[in-house]
């Protein structure tokens, strides 16, 4: 059952956050923090890097408010779950802007580096975030517990396929996603040509409608092209298969992101029933480029596709 003080305080927080801007927000963040993860000067400046570097985790985390807002609605002590985490900086400034001043809620950071793992906590400890925790496992092995929002920030290729499984495994209220390096489907895409690009391919039921035809086969018949489009469809098919499970998708740019081409975000909400013209869509477009990707083949073995 909602509690009315629990959307209260959150929303409060939200609109705090909205209004405030880069110069006001960081002066407000601890400067033990800062400093530990690089963004402040040792004489406790900000610097142009670090300036943008806070400028874009700002911009994601306002992007998850109306999803954090409804969390923290929802439930008195919700589970975000950062899985590649790496240094756990987004963790860590998640907890500061948000977590931390509500008092509410928990973090877990799921990173297979040992020594990543051990350095974030130690900070963890010296800032005082008891509410973080840090699991040395990969993410296919990784059990973090209740899953209500899962983040994958740059995680690489199909390092992001994992964490949707993972969200799917323990039905996540939502999922953000913003991925890196969707280099599976451009390497299945090298074995697909057109019938009639003068070399023997399969037939047209096992190579798909569109791979048989010249003119969209040059979308990725350069290497460039195929790295570009190969991304594009990885992402697409992300989206079709989260909305044809059951989960609301909205794809949108990162701002400030300019400098990477990393600047796509797939954020997933839970509606508790599925699209069925999502099914078809996808369904659809594997027929005509028969690219069968990992997340696309493990929820089939699971039969869930």
């Amino acid at each position: 059952m909602n509690d009315p003080s629990l959307k209260d305080d959150a929303a409060e927080r939200a609109k705090k956050l909205v209004k405030s801007d880069v110069e006001t927000l960081w002066t407000e963040q601890n400067p033990t923090l800062l400093k530990e993860l690089h963004l402040l000067t040792r004489d406790g400046k900000l610097n142009q890097d670090a300036r943008r570097k806070l400028k874009q985790i700002y911009h994601f985390t306002r992007l998850l408010l109306p999803v954090l807002e409804k969390l923290y609605a929802k439930k008195t002590e919700p589970r975000l779950v950062d899985v590649g985490s790496g240094k756990s900086y987004l963790g860590f400034l998640l907890y500061d802007l948000w977590v931390g001043p509500l008092r509410r809620g928990k973090i877990s950071n799921i990173e297979s580096r040992p020594e990543l793992v051990a350095r974030a906590r130690g900070l963890a400890k010296e800032t005082g975030f008891d509410r973080m925790e840090f699991i040395d496992a990969s993410i296919r092995d990784a059990d973090p517990g209740e899953v209500d929002l899962l983040v994958a920030l740059h995680a690489c290729d199909t390092a992001t396929d994992e964490a949707i499984l993972l969200a799917l495994e323990k039905n996540a209220a939502a999922i953000a996603l913003v991925p890196c390096c969707q280099a599976e489907v451009s390497r299945l895409l090298k074995a697909v040509r057109p019938r009639n690009s003068g070399d023997d391919f399969q037939s047209e039921e096992e190579n798909g409608a569109a791979a048989n035809s010249t003119g969209v086969w040059q979308l990725w018949r350069h290497p460039l092209h195929s790295r570009e489009f190969g991304s594009h469809l990885t992402n697409v098919i992300r989206a079709l298969v989260l909305e044809s499970l059951g989960y609301k998708v909205t794809v949108t740019e990162l701002t400030g992101w300019e400098h990477s081409m990393k600047n796509e975000l797939i954020l997933a909400e839970k509606v508790d029933f599925p699209n069925p013209a999502a099914s078809e869509w996808l369904g659809s477009l594997l027929s005509d480029f028969p690219v069968e990707p990992m997340l696309v083949r493990v929820l089939r073995e699971k039969g869930r596709l």
